[in-house]
């Protein structure tokens, strides 16, 4: 989970995880390589809506106008979503 938070930063969840050595933490994490089908995926379009999903833990990826209204794109990986 800290590898996906991280995108992917080994040393910085070496850190986190207060390991010496990097082969330690490489032991515990792969770097991701999700593909599309692996996210859940959701929309917002109120100022309250998007506060909510970013402190939810969604990330936003894309954003546009549709029929006037801005849209706001979030996604997060299914594996974390019970966390």
């Amino acid at each position: 989970m800290l590898a996906h938070y991280t995108n992917g930063n080994v040393p910085k969840v070496q850190k986190i995880l207060r390991h010496k050595r990097v082969e330690s933490t490489m032991k515990y994490i792969q770097l991701l390589n999700l593909e599309d089908n692996d996210f859940e995926v959701t929309s917002a379009s109120t100022p309250e809506e998007i506060k909510q999903l970013g402190m939810a833990g969604w990330a936003k990826y894309d954003e546009m106008t549709l029929n006037g209204t801005q849209m706001h794109f979030y996604k997060k990986p299914k594996r974390f979503s019970n966390l």
